[in-house]
């Protein structure tokens, strides 16, 4: 199985690539941006990634991404509903969201191939448990303990 993990639309934005459970490449975009911190949609991170693995985009079985946007919802909308957000503010969250929603979309125009040639499934991770997974599921391991003590907490 080749597995493609994306963290898009974030800081440190970087791409990984998994086959049949062996970590091949990771990368950050900022080592092709030159910017540190980027954040955005990590194209060069994923194309290093998968000429690392000689692999095409349509080879890609399964895409997990860094977040999952409707990962504690609740919390999420009474945080921002304390805030009394502006319109703006209120627009600017929701098109966030839909970037990730929309990913299959995403990665077909930045490879230039049909949306329906890509036959990966589309996994949404939350943020801290991709964190975790990030590290055991490529381990040696088969039982570990792991934390993930990370900036703002994610409302969990």
């Amino acid at each position: 199985m080749n597995i493609l993990g994306i963290n898009a639309y974030h800081a440190d934005s970087s791409a990984c690539i998994v086959k049949n459970g062996e970590l091949i490449a990771a990368v950050e975009e900022e080592r092709f941006e030159r910017i540190k911190h980027w954040a955005g949609f990590p194209t060069q991170s994923i194309k290093y990634c998968l000429r690392e693995a000689g692999l095409s985009i349509e080879e890609i079985d399964h895409v997990a991404l860094n977040r999952n946007p409707r990962a504690n919802l609740l919390r999420k909308i009474w945080f921002i509903l304390r805030r009394r957000p502006t319109l703006a503010m209120i627009k600017d969250r929701a098109q966030n969201a839909s970037t990730m929603i929309d990913i299959k979309k995403t990665l077909a125009q930045e490879f230039g191939v049909p949306a329906e040639k890509l036959k990966a499934r589309i996994s949404y991770v939350e943020h801290h448990m991709a964190h975790l997974a990030s590290a055991f599921l490529v381990s040696p391991f088969e039982q570990a303990a792991v934390v993930s003590v990370d900036g703002f907490g994610d409302f969990v």
